[in-house]
């Protein structure tokens, strides 16, 4: 059986902030009823964390929850531990109308860092990036140029994006592009 790899296994840039692939992230897309309080049981059992509010992500290092919808939110969980944690969820769960899957390796993660962070990462997603609209904490699911994705800030100066595996390569790109030195706009 061969190892598992990330989209671009580890790949990184350094321009104006740096842009890295973040490597293996378990993730478990969890649907339901967010207020029900047997998820919310299954959640703090998987990550500690409690089931966040709208726009919200729990997270610290590779373990937290982060809201996608009314109805659905991304767990997060280290990798090698993923397929425990599932199926605990799954029984947990059982009783309820929810469904939890697998979707590590569906998708790529990247970390954007540094005091230009904002700047490279409001190039790419049509959404305020103020200090005063998007801080730590908080998720926004928007679009990364022509695809899909999700990021939230770890801290003041750094981000983590999430989107398909299949278009890693494209979003490295842009995230580089938009890294370039000398490219910083001022906006942030």
């Amino acid at each position: 059986m061969s190892e598992p790899i990330s989209a671009l296994n580890h790949a990184s840039y350094e321009g104006i902030a740096k842009v890295e692939e973040c490597g293996l992230q378990g993730m478990i897309t969890l649907r339901g009823d967010l207020s029900d309080k047997v998820l919310a049981k299954a959640v703090k059992d998987a990550t500690g964390q409690n089931v966040p509010g709208q726009r919200e992500a729990n997270v610290e290092g590779e373990t937290g929850a982060c809201w996608l919808s009314n109805d659905e939110l991304l767990v997060l969980v280290p990798y090698a531990e993923v397929e425990a944690k599932l199926a605990a969820m799954t029984n947990a769960l059982s009783g309820i109308h929810a469904l939890a899957v697998n979707v590590s390796d569906a998708r790529a993660v990247f970390r954007i860092s540094g005091s230009s962070a904002r700047e490279v990462l409001g190039k790419l997603a049509p959404v305020d990036l103020s200090t005063e609209a998007f801080q730590p904490g908080q998720i926004r699911r928007s679009r990364l140029a022509q695809v899909a994705g999700a990021f939230w800030m770890d801290d003041a100066e750094s981000f983590r994006v999430v989107c398909f595996r299949s278009a890693a390569d494209y979003v490295f790109k842009l995230l580089k592009v938009a890294a370039q030195p000398g490219s910083k706009v001022g906006v942030y």
